[in-house]
């Protein structure tokens, strides 16, 4: 297509997340926040993911089966130190064991290396897999589903949720499996040595812990879901605020973003607050557990030594390992308030990921070559249900024929184009093309017959000849040239500091409205479209480029049928037939003259265009006539 991005009618918008609200500024942050509904289902489709990287995983799992080994090997030996060298006074015995024990905790901090680098390769491999599909799925997602979700919301979604995910796992997964591997180990070590103080120990830490961690898991699920939602949220008015920062600044708005910022960045904080509050918790009452746990093992070991239950170097390696289960006791709760910020994250991305795509009908086809026959039969349309912006509409078309739409703002023009692009599907009646359905086109193909140019032109922070070849991909240098020159483009492209390779800034906000007009054009042409639809694209320009882009225009809708859209009468005296909508409805049809001479709304508002200027439009009522530049 010529323009992928097109604006929704004026008609009956439905609200907008990323708007203020009757609340005032700071309204629209607030709301009930919802926890996270599915965590085991969450963590399982993450687990999905994480298991296409099957190879790293076993490497990672026999190093941290190895590692683990060496780690319950480390206390052991130091009890044997103790009892075997230690009180006997072997001084070379001690050093050789020394130097054993050197060996074992280095091999463990190399392993624990390599499984921490090859878990990350693993983790940036499944977020990338992650973050892929749920881009991929916004580009299939139908027009409604943007219209109801604040953009910078939508973005949050790829990068920090995303990012929360990697942030677990990358070092968590292999922590937590460390982790229970070494608990395991440990009890079973410890109940090897001294099943009497091994079952004093670790009942105590085991409960402790169980009774902790059960009362925090609802705190944090719900304090990490709430700081996401509210980032959200922030990250959308600030998108929201810097796309329009111009209108910020010709209102003089600054103020008020600025108040409404610091309202959504205040609920931002109370909510990260908490969430840090509780999670920052965790690490102090889980050392106060293990504090308590040693305390058990030296009160009950000191007890079994004096009756000869228990030697001095049991009593040593005990303690090492009292230490050693309380650590991943420490990591697994720490890691645990990540992983809810985590799973907050992964659900806010599946939300998208499950969100249903544009489809086309079982017996969609694609069809033949399109002459641009065009029929609206009884078209009902409304974006919110009982709010109705398209009433009974029916229009015909024939091939090659200009047919141009006016009426006042929020009549249902641009509606009607959405309609005939599929970005909305209608209500009730039927739109064919060439006499077939257009629900029964696939709409790839049915869009690669369509050609948008948008009085907002959107352009992409790249190459002017990138941007014009976004109409046709595959087309080479020479055709984009010959484009531009057809849409009167080439002139004004060789004056740029780079001509055809000039780099555009984002939008192409270092050009001016009526290049970006030229350009869209020039694209337009490339893409060759057998139907164009104009969106009133020369409402922002002067005359003198407003005549450039017309002559363009016109060689553009040559032998193609067109739809233009358009406030200035000027631009459509010559149409084949002019539609004139108002409330939803057609109200008259006819050419120029034709409706001169019913002395109509359209008459009417001729001889205010006549006596107020050749650029002047309708914005108003048919009853109220009102012209507006």
């Amino acid at each position: 297509m010529a323009e992928n991005r097109t604006r929704r009618d004026e008609a009956a918008p439905p609200p907008f997340l990323g708007r203020p609200g009757p609340g005032g500024p700071g309204a629209r942050f607030g709301g009930k926040i919802e926890r996270a509904t599915d965590v085991r289902g969450t963590i399982r489709r993450l687990w999905g993911y994480l298991g296409r990287q099957r190879a790293a995983l076993i490497a990672a799992a026999l190093m941290v089966a190895a590692t683990v080994g060496l780690d319950l090997l480390g206390p052991y030996l130091l009890g044997r130190a103790v009892d075997v060298y230690i009180l006997p006074r072997d001084l070379h015995g001690l050093v050789r064991l020394c130097l054993l024990l050197l060996g074992v905790y280095s091999a463990s901090s190399l392993l624990n290396w390599l499984q921490s680098y090859v878990m990350a390769g693993a983790a940036q491999r499944t977020v990338r897999d992650l973050r892929a599909d749920l881009f991929a799925t916004m580009q299939h997602l139908p027009l409604r589903f943007f219209d109801g979700r604040a953009h910078g919301d939508l973005m949050s979604r790829l990068t920090n949720d995303v990012d929360n995910v990697n942030q677990v796992l990358s070092g968590g997964v292999t922590q937590i499996v460390s982790g229970l591997l070494g608990m395991v180990g440990i009890a079973v070590t410890m109940f090897c040595l001294n099943s009497m103080l091994a079952a004093v120990s670790l009942a105590t830490i085991t409960a402790m812990t169980l009774l902790l961690n059960r009362w925090m898991a609802r705190q944090t699920r719900t304090a990490f879901r709430q700081q996401q939602e509210t980032l959200g949220r922030l990250n959308g008015f600030i998108e929201e605020t810097i796309t329009g920062q111009r209108v910020v600044k010709a209102y003089r708005r600054e103020s008020a973003a600025i108040q409404q910022f610091d309202a959504a960045n205040g609920e931002l904080r109370q909510a990260a607050t908490r969430a840090q509050i509780i999670s920052g918790s965790m690490g102090p009452l889980m050392n106060t557990v293990g504090n308590i746990g040693l305390a058990v093992v030296a009160g009950a070991g000191g007890m079994m030594a004096v009756r000869g239950l228990a030697t001095v170097g049991t009593i040593a390696s005990f303690i090492n390992y009292t230490r050693q289960f309380g650590r991943p006791l420490n990591d697994i709760a720490n890691l645990y308030n990540m992983i809810q910020g985590a799973v907050a994250g992964a659900e806010r991305v599946f939300e998208v990921i499950d969100e249903t795509p544009e489809e086309d009908a079982p017996q969609a086809q694609s069809p033949a070559a399109i002459r641009g026959e065009v029929v609206f039969e009884d078209v009902n349309f409304s974006y919110e249900e009982n709010v109705p912006v398209l009433k009974n509409v029916s229009l015909h078309a024939h091939p090659g024929q200009v047919v141009a739409l006016i009426g006042p703002t929020g009549a249902g023009k641009t509606t009607i184009v959405n309609l005939l692009t599929r970005f909305y599907e209608i209500d009730s009646g039927q739109i064919a093309i060439d006499g077939q359905d257009i629900r029964r086109i696939r709409k790839e193909d049915l869009r690669r017959q369509l050609g948008i140019v948008l009085q907002d032109t959107f352009l992409f922070a790249g190459t002017v000849r990138d941007n014009i070849r976004y109409g046709r991909l595959d087309a080479r240098d020479e055709e984009v040239v010959a484009a531009a020159k057809f849409a009167n483009a080439d002139q004004f492209i060789h004056r740029l500091p780079h001509g055809y390779d000039t780099v555009l800034s984002e939008r192409g906000g270092n050009l001016s409205q009526g290049q970006r007009q030229l350009l869209a054009i020039a694209r337009a042409i490339l893409a060759d479209p057998r139907i164009l639809i104009l969106d009133e694209a020369t409402s922002s320009v002067d005359t003198r480029t407003e005549k450039h882009i017309q002559e363009a225009m016109r060689r553009l809708m040559a032998g193609r049928t067109s739809f233009v859209i358009a406030h200035r009468l000027s631009t459509i005296r010559d149409a084949d037939q002019i539609l004139v909508i108002a409330h939803g409805k057609i109200i008259e049809r006819g050419t120029h003259h034709e409706l001169l001479a019913q002395r109509g709304f359209y008459h009417r508002l001729s001889a205010h265009s006549s006596r107020l200027g050749p650029n002047r439009g309708v914005a108003a009522e048919p009853n109220a006539v009102t012209l507006t530049t």
